[in-house]
């Protein structure tokens, strides 16, 4: 152990005799100074010398000075790990955060004058302003930048779709109840804040406590049975009352309800956007002129039925969604553009990481292809894509990491899936899932409703494969099931060539049971005339294409965006003020009038009007108070520029522009300041290079 020998001055041997103690409590305190692998090696080489030591019974000084000397490197590593964690928590005021958001009206409870609705939130004038510039900002960097096409599908949905789907049967989390208030509670939730909570104290082993993390590690991966015996393990009760739980269980996200007056028809609100892109597949190919890859995708509303809402946006019963479906043909996952985000560097967390406990790949999308980390190239393209989007709406890449799915929290539609997540407060956040979905979604509703969800490749060499055939007494079909006669015999042709023997087979001495979504339907001998294995020459190859899916959670999103984004000015605690990018910023640029001097009047509406006609939204400051405290007031909403109209405006035709995060002020003309505030704001120019083209201003910033 070189590395430990040299960092506690070579003296790390068996007793008192051998330890510089001052040294090592020095050491003790700089955590840093040593790899945390190391000081973990170190106490378990000195764990074991004291156990040795005790089965040999040494003299008592050299027993008692070796646990001493244990004692101070299980210190060492003690404060290593707080500082590892610490260094891992944003550095963000909470308190003052949401303070911010309730008192400037970002989003806040819904229905909150009778006492509001966990899971339900409305968005304020500079929440909503924000969502849009962030929503459009998305359209034109995946839809625009793609050539996807957009749809808007009704957010209602009839039963039938959501079973073939899936999620009436298995869109499902884990709940469980206080034994004697029947308060329901997110199980995984639940026992993660337990074992949080439980290695924040004291006494517990290094042993146990490597358990309870490698339990944290993996909790997305356990089951209904695995929770359950967990919470039982580790002694969970009901957070306020301190009662027991009821065994867990699963429960059905989806809100349910009936569509028309009669009540007969069964439906949901949609638990995610997708479907009604998958649904509307056939029509999306042909608007596409049949040509295989392309994009669908969709902006919208989804409900989820949470089990216990929290973390303000975070856990919300009601969300807006940015999500894409590219279809693509299963037997080529290469995509044209791969080549142009192959050098993006991006964290990457994969499923073997995880369950090791070691840390995240920081690698290029190119060679996590090469590597296997990923498994091809239109997923490691659309992670690139969806980085350089988080990164551009102002969430830093230092708070992103791309965490695969452990197998048993895979969603049931999925053969791989990474979510973007982001690092906040709250620990860990998921905001963006990439997922694989395959062919499911397609194969499933072709099944249900008897459609063939397919393309075409026209084969540059004719194929000659053995296929069934199965040929049908077209009168007796049609005598037999009248109005559906055209659909069962869709279905037929339909079949996998397996299915069609097996029909074949049980044909010689019973009728056929065929099912057709939720209807089946009796086969009899008589409407069959064959079933034969021919010979067939395609020139025209035929797939069901594989879907990659990139789903956004706008609302996430956006709260990461205001928490990475929420600072505090220097010397100033009371201060508070939102970094946001111009590009996704409520509002681009402030006028403030320095009085109310009926002069300054026209410049105010001059400027206003002007920004108005190039696109820049602005907000005219002239409310009471100091022009400090006005600043003070338009940063906290996130402004980036301001005008400020003074009295040599009005002498000298000049204004003076101030950059929100650096405090700057520069004197510009009114005439070209419109312009100026649209390429500051659109990115043409940086604040540094306008600083050099315009003389410096400092007079006012002073009465801050």
């Amino acid at each position: 152990k070189s590395g430990i020998n040299a960092e506690y001055g070579g003296l790390i041997r068996i007793g008192l005799r051998s330890v510089n103690i001052s040294r090592l409590f020095c050491y003790s305190s700089m955590p840093s100074a040593i790899p945390m692998d190391e000081l973990k090696a170190a106490v378990a080489q000195q764990g074991a010398i004291v156990r040795k030591l005790k089965e040999s019974k040494p003299a008592p000084d050299e027993l008692t000075a070796a646990i001493a000397e244990l004692k101070i490197r299980k210190l060492a590593l003690s404060n290593a790990e707080k500082a590892a964690t610490d260094l891992k928590k944003p550095k963000v005021d909470r308190a003052k955060f949401e303070n911010l958001m309730k008192r400037r009206f970002f989003y806040g409870a819904a229905f909150s004058l009778y006492g509001g609705v966990a899971g339900l939130y409305d968005f304020g004038p500079a929440g909503c302003a924000l969502k849009a510039n962030m929503v459009n900002f998305w359209r034109n960097h995946f839809v625009v930048e793609e050539n996807m096409l957009e749809v808007e599908c009704t957010m209602l949905t009839p039963e039938t779709v959501l079973r073939a789907s899936g999620h009436v049967e298995r869109f499902t989390d884990i709940m469980v109840k206080d034994a004697k208030t029947g308060e329901c509670y997110r199980a995984d939730h639940l026992l993660e804040a337990h074992l949080e909570k439980a290695l924040e104290g004291k006494g517990l082993s290094d042993e146990k406590k490597e358990e309870m993390n490698a339990v944290l590690r993996q909790l997305d991966n356990f089951g209904l049975q695995q929770i359950g015996e967990l919470i039982k393990k580790y002694g969970c009760k009901a957070p306020v009352t301190n009662n027991d739980l009821l065994d867990p269980a699963e429960f059905n996200l989806m809100f349910g309800t009936s569509i028309g007056p009669t009540g007969l028809v069964k439906g949901f609100m949609r638990p995610e956007t997708a479907q009604g892109i998958f649904v509307n597949y056939k029509r999306l190919l042909e608007y596409n002129q049949d040509k295989i890859p392309f994009a669908g995708a969709q902006i919208g509303q989804s409900f989820r039925n949470e089990i216990s809402p929290r973390s303000g946006l975070l856990r919300v019963r009601e969300f807006c969604q940015a999500e894409i479906e590219h279809f693509l043909d299963p037997e080529d996952k290469s995509h044209p553009k791969f080549k142009n985000v192959k050098d993006v560097k991006i964290k990457f967390y994969p499923c073997e990481a995880q369950m090791a406990g070691t840390d995240f790949l920081h690698i290029t999308v190119g060679e996590a292809l090469e590597k296997g980390v990923i498994q091809s190239e239109t997923l490691g393209y659309f992670l690139a894509r969806i980085q350089q989007y988080l990164s551009a709406v102002g969430i830093p890449e230092e708070n992103l990491r791309f965490r695969q799915h452990l197998g048993n929290e895979m969603a049931h539609y999925a053969c791989d899936c990474w979510d973007a997540e982001c690092k906040t407060t709250y620990g860990w956040v998921e905001i963006v899932g990439c997922a694989d979905r395959s062919c499911f979604d397609l194969n499933a509703h072709a099944k249900a409703s008897s459609t063939k969800l397919v393309a075409k490749q026209t084969l540059d060499t004719p194929v000659t494969r053995e296929v069934v055939e199965v040929a049908l007494n077209k009168a007796a079909v049609g005598k037999g099931f009248k109005k559906e006669a055209g659909g069962v015999t869709a279905a037929i042709h339909d079949m996998e060539d397996e299915d069609k023997l097996k029909m074949k087979e049980q044909l010689v001495s019973d009728n056929f049971k065929l099912v057709v979504g939720d209807k089946s339907y009796e086969i009899t001998p008589a409407m069959v005339k064959s079933i034969e294995k021919v010979s067939k020459t395609e020139h025209v190859r035929e797939f069901v294409p594989s879907v990659v899916e990139p789903s956004f959670g706008i609302g996430r999103i956006l709260y990461c965006i205001l928490e990475c984004n929420f600072k505090v000015r220097e010397n100033d605690e009371k201060r508070t003020w939102l970094d946001l990018p111009p590009l996704i910023a409520p509002t681009k640029c402030s006028v403030l009038p320095l009085s109310t001097m009926p002069d300054f009047a026209p410049y105010v509406e001059e400027l206003s009007a002007a920004l108005r006609k190039l696109g820049v939204p602005n907000k005219v400051e002239d409310s009471s108070g100091s022009i400090g405290r006005r600043y003070a007031r338009t940063d906290e909403i996130g402004i980036p520029f301001g005008i400020t109209i003074d009295f040599d405006t009005v002498k000298l035709q000049t204004v003076t522009v101030r950059d929100r995060n650096s405090c700057s002020q520069i004197r510009v003309p009114v005439s070209v300041t419109p312009d100026l505030i649209n390429k500051l704001c659109t990115e043409q120019m940086t604040w540094a290079a306008a600083k050099e083209i315009y003389p410096e201003f400092t007079a006012q910033e002073s009465n801050n």
